[in-house]
């Protein structure tokens, strides 16, 4: 995905706000068509909507993705479920959430194909559907790596996207996957609060500083909250996601380095899958703060795409009793755990970083689930 920032007039301004919120209030009659019907298939739910829409303005192509986005949006939903994302069946959350249809907020993301929008790289403007028609010569503003990648690799839809007031597209791009090579070890990366990332290698991301950034953030728009002033307001619009951006760089960081030592190694990355794991977690509430705001899925795929550019192997293991599991001997035992950041293990006595014991165990594991995956060299019996 590569991001650039539209940079309208008033005028287009106006149209483009006005057609996102009128796809979205179509999306959201769509999704109570759908919901009413029992979510049909795309096609099905097409012949119950498509000539609503039009008769609403929507042109044939923004008609089409407006019911293919409301499809979509429930098969995440429906996939969300099944993985146990919204409880187990009968709770209150998984009721609340089946007995609904799916809403889209006014400034939710539109996708675009290449019918109804279009790129002009050298002069930096786009040509894009909207209410009022077809709105030409829209600048938009990115960096040099960014456009030369519009350029080479982009394919396929757009989506155009409005966050406090300002508007985006965000471009696929398909660029081709580096040829994997055959890993000599993994390179195991455990995760966590306390140290963000811990590599087997001995490379170590303390989450002692962004902990910190994070606790100032939150302390300082609780005082702003408390003032009610319209300076107030302002500057916690002009803060706004700035302890957003502030993660994310520093994932693709961390990222970065992992991948980057892979890859001069020859080594692969086994990375834990921790798909679910807030609903599976229980904490205390202070805790939750730390739990809930920390990004370990958006590292985990940075990591990911970043090491399939690369070529860089990677696997994802069970990160069951990794902590409680000695990296020397393999002995398990909850005591070996004795706090944070310290490992003793009741067996053999070997004394260890925890998180850097944790990382040797997943790094283990990735080389087993390599070499199961892996096509058999061996002949075929005759």
């Amino acid at each position: 995905m590569t991001q650039v920032k539209l940079v309208p007039d008033a005028a287009q301004a106006s149209v483009l706000e006005r057609t996102l919120r009128a796809v979205n209030d179509a999306a959201n009659w769509v999704s109570g068509v759908a919901f009413e019907h029992g979510v049909p298939r795309e096609y099905e739910l097409r012949g119950h909507a498509y000539a609503e829409l039009k008769a609403r303005g929507l042109g044939a192509q923004a008609a089409q993705h407006v019911i293919k986005k409301v499809r979509d949006a429930y098969t995440a939903l429906q996939a969300g479920i099944r993985a146990g994302n919204y409880g187990r069946p009968g709770s209150k959350r998984r009721r609340r959430v089946e007995a609904k249809p799916v809403t889209f907020r006014a400034e939710a993301a539109q996708p675009y194909d290449d019918r109804c929008l279009s790129w002009q790289y050298d002069a930096q403007t786009v040509s894009i559907w909207t209410v009022d028609g077809r709105v030409k010569n829209v600048p938009f503003a990115c960096s040099s790596d960014a456009l030369t990648m519009l350029h080479e690799y982009r394919k396929g839809e757009s989506d155009l996207v409005e966050r406090d007031g300002v508007f985006y597209l965000v471009a696929t791009c398909e660029v081709r996957e580096a040829e994997s090579y055959e890993p000599d070890g993994f390179t195991g990366v455990d995760l966590g609060i306390v140290s963000i990332a811990t590599a087997s290698t001995g490379y170590q991301a303390a989450g002692r500083g962004l902990n910190r950034y994070r606790k100032r953030q939150l302390t300082l728009r609780q005082k702003l909250q408390k003032k009610r002033t319209k300076s107030a307001k302002r500057r916690l619009k002009a803060r706004a996601r700035r302890e957003q951006r502030h993660v994310k760089n520093t994932n693709h960081i961390i990222a970065k380095t992992i991948v980057t030592e892979a890859e001069r190694t020859g080594r692969g990355i086994s990375l834990e899958e921790l798909k679910g794991i807030r609903n599976r977690v229980r904490l205390r509430k202070p805790q939750r703060v730390a739990l809930h705001s920390w990004a370990f899925a958006q590292l985990g795929d940075f990591i990911v795409y970043k090491a399939k550019r690369a070529g860089v192997p990677l696997v994802f293991v069970d990160p069951a009793y990794t902590s409680q599991t000695c990296g020397q001997c393999g002995h398990v035992d909850r005591r070996n755990r004795v706090d944070q950041g310290l490992f003793i293990c009741r067996g053999c006595g070997v004394v260890a970083h925890a998180d850097r014991n944790a990382s040797h165990n997943i790094a283990t594991r990735g080389e087993s689930v390599w070499n199961a995956g892996r096509e058999s060299r061996v002949p075929a019996t005759p």
